[in-house]
């Protein structure tokens, strides 16, 4: 079983994720996804939502073939270049969680990635769930 605490008591306000989560089971750690398709090329330079469109996909396929999903993700640990991408990837965020089950989630401003064209990087942590 899964619970979220969206706002304990005494704690700030939130925008789109848990404060804390607690959790039991098997768990997959992924490693940070970035805005590469399968063939190792680029996806969305110079365009921010592309890129987050792409790492959420790519933390989708790594998610499933651990028999998980990103239904499942306790934990996000998301790399931006630039804070003006943050709105892209709250919006593709909000695509695909739960709006009342968020992960928990830190945010981490990077001068930059591995790649100088890299704008976002994500790694996460999930449930893999028995029987689901």
């Amino acid at each position: 079983m899964m619970r979220h605490f969206v706002r304990p008591g005494g704690t700030p306000p939130v925008n789109g994720y848990s404060h804390a989560v607690t959790f039991a089971g098997p768990m997959v750690a992924v490693s940070g996804q970035v805005p590469v398709d399968a063939e190792g090329r680029l996806v969305g330079e110079g365009d921010a939502e592309a890129q987050v469109r792409q790492v959420y996909a790519n933390l989708d396929a790594a998610l499933r073939a651990a028999g998980s999903g990103l239904r499942h993700v306790v934990k996000l640990t998301v790399f931006l270049t630039d804070l003006d991408d943050l709105a892209a990837f709250r919006k593709v965020r909000d695509e695909h969680q739960d709006p009342e089950r968020p992960p928990a989630c830190s945010l981490v401003r990077v001068a930059g990635l591995v790649r100088p064209d890299f704008r976002v990087e994500i790694e996460a942590w999930a449930l893999v769930p028995e029987g689901d």
